[in-house]
């Protein structure tokens, strides 16, 4: 998992899928400016965050809920890095034929 001494970025580096205040999403990415976009589907309802690179760097770490927390335009925000994630689609579970 995340120790304290690593940095948002570096945790985002190596994640497949980030929760933010609850909800997961998948959709996350760092764009040309370094600014981290995150989109997820609350319900029927597209929601959308932003985070500068001062605002990534000024994140801290909270080691009793292994979370994230930063703070955007909008106001403080829970961030959970999760591993890689797999799609079901791998084939690689079936057994081969010999």
């Amino acid at each position: 998992m995340t120790s304290a001494t690593d940095t948002l970025l570096n945790a985002l580096e190596h994640c497949g899928m980030v929760e933010i205040d609850g909800l997961h999403a998948f959709e996350f990415a760092l764009d040309e400016f370094d600014n981290l976009h995150i989109e997820c589907m609350d319900g029927r309802a597209a929601k959308h965050w932003e985070f500068t690179p001062a605002q990534i760097q000024a994140a801290t770490f909270d080691t009793t809920l292994q979370s994230w927390l930063i703070t955007g335009d909008s106001g403080e925000h829970r961030l959970v890095c999760l591993g890689d994630v797999v799609s079901g689609d791998n084939d690689d579970d079936e057994p081969e034929d010999e």
